[in-house]
């Protein structure tokens, strides 16, 4: 049987915000239950109207604010509160940096039991343009004879009609509509669901198509690409099946550090999204694990080889292992080609038990880059092998401070350092690092 949804009072109400959560609402208590407010900012007093209602919490969306915060800011996107693409904009940027270093330092210390003895300087940039990468729905509204191109609606699953998106860079983000207008001209309009993007030295987008295009919509695909100058793919199925319309596809590539490395992708393949942060992060992550020539380095969830490079040209003996197939040929590929010498190896570091073979002796430092879960199983292994230095680079604070708990309280290791990367302005997500040290006994 379907539960019944809770009864919410009606109206407007008051409310004055306590602090941030996580996603970046508003936290207010009423009548001793908190209420989740969206769009409100710690110190403020807001009017607000009930949206949702839960046994030990309710949520609300702001309406007015009655008193404003001082790190209240005026939203740099018209579309700011319907799209669901950020939640930040009306905080200012240097105050999203704050809450995102309190993230992480409360999370250190709730789930991991431990402090940093210092606290780094975050990696920050432009707050503007910066999403090289990005996945867009598209969708066909029949009733308006147009296509939506963009990111959902709060809330919903609904597509937000949008004219331009000021964080994607701007080749593709003042480009929505222009986009949208092709693809209605098509006869697939109703068969496209989404549109992936890779913007490097060139813009490449990948059209899902649901049904094969006819010869009239592939001369539209050609034109909107002789007028936007993007190169344009087409995915019939899956991944495996993204072919340029016009062969042969050009390269994708980037520098990973600012050097004249560069690896090449696919634009299905996972790099970081912001590539200012991204080269920041790969130089800071280095530093912080000071590697010497000579020394055996382990990195775990090398990916592309996004540090793997950078990290080999320091002159280390690199063993380098990802769970992904793909991903790692590309990156022997890219090593090869930046005629490097690395061991990758493919490994599910979930599973991984301490008898693989790319886990034979001992490792002088240690980096790793692993997704939100984090890399719970990796801990006992990485500690048994005594590394002297470990950088951990994390995309959620709670399973990094789970971590770096563990290798602190179980293993004897210390927290040195800890800070965050701004790599996903006007969001609630928070990127971060942790420099751990093992001192000889």
């Amino acid at each position: 049987m379907r539960r019944r949804a809770r009864r919410y009072p009606e109206g407007e109400h008051e409310a004055e915000i306590l602090d941030l959560a996580e996603d970046g609402r508003g936290i207010a208590r009423i009548d001793g239950k908190v209420v989740f407010i969206a769009d409100a900012l710690p110190s403020e007093r807001v009017v607000f109207r009930y949206v949702a209602a839960g046994k030990s919490f309710d949520e609300g969306q702001t309406l007015r604010v009655a008193s404003a915060s001082p790190d209240r800011v005026t939203p740099g996107c018209p579309h700011f509160g319907v799209c669901g693409g950020c939640a930040l904009q009306h905080l200012a940027p240097e105050a999203q940096v704050r809450f995102k270093q309190k993230q992480l330092v409360d999370a250190l210390a709730r789930i991991g039991k431990v402090a940093p003895e210092q606290l780094a300087e975050p990696i920050t940039g432009p707050v503007w343009g910066y999403r090289r990468r990005a996945r867009m729905g598209a969708k066909w509204v029949f009733n308006k004879h147009t296509v939506l191109v963009g990111f959902r609606e709060r809330r919903t699953h609904f597509l937000a009609e949008l004219s331009r998106c000021p964080v994607l860079d701007p080749r593709v983000g003042e480009a929505l509509e222009v986009l949208a207008e092709a693809l209605a001209n098509t006869s697939i309009a109703d068969k496209i669901p989404q549109i992936e993007m890779a913007a490097a030295e060139h813009v490449c987008l990948s059209i899902r198509v649901l049904q094969a295009p006819t010869e009239a919509d592939l001369q539209v695909f050609r034109q909107l690409a002789r007028d936007t100058g993007f190169e344009l793919r087409l995915q019939p199925g899956g991944l495996s099946t993204i072919t340029p319309l016009d062969p042969p596809a050009r390269v994708l590539d980037y520098s990973p550090d600012g050097s004249a490395r560069r690896l090449q992708f696919e634009i299905a393949d996972f790099i970081q999204v912001n590539g200012f942060i991204s080269q920041r992060v790969v130089n800071q992550a280095i530093d912080w694990l000071a590697p010497q020539p000579g020394e055996r380095v382990l990195e775990l969830f090398c990916g592309l080889g996004n540090f793997s490079l950078p990290l080999a040209a320091r002159g280390v003996a690199l063993t380098a292992v990802e769970g992904d197939a793909g991903l790692v040929q590309r990156a022997r590929d890219n090593a090869q080609r930046n005629q490097m010498n690395i061991r990758f190896e493919k490994a599910d570091l979930f599973k991984t038990g301490a008898e693989a073979d790319w886990l034979a002796g001992a490792f002088d430092a240690v980096l790793l880059d692993p997704p939100r879960s984090g890399a719970e199983a990796m801990m006992p292994l990485i500690a048994a092998k005594k590394p002297s230095r470990v950088v951990y680079v994390s995309c959620q604070p709670g399973t990094l401070a789970r971590d770096v708990g563990t290798l602190v309280h179980h293993y004897g290791y210390r927290l040195e350092r800890a800070g965050v990367m701004d790599m996903f302005p006007h969001t609630a997500h928070v990127e971060s690092m942790a420099l751990l040290r093992r001192d000889a006994p």
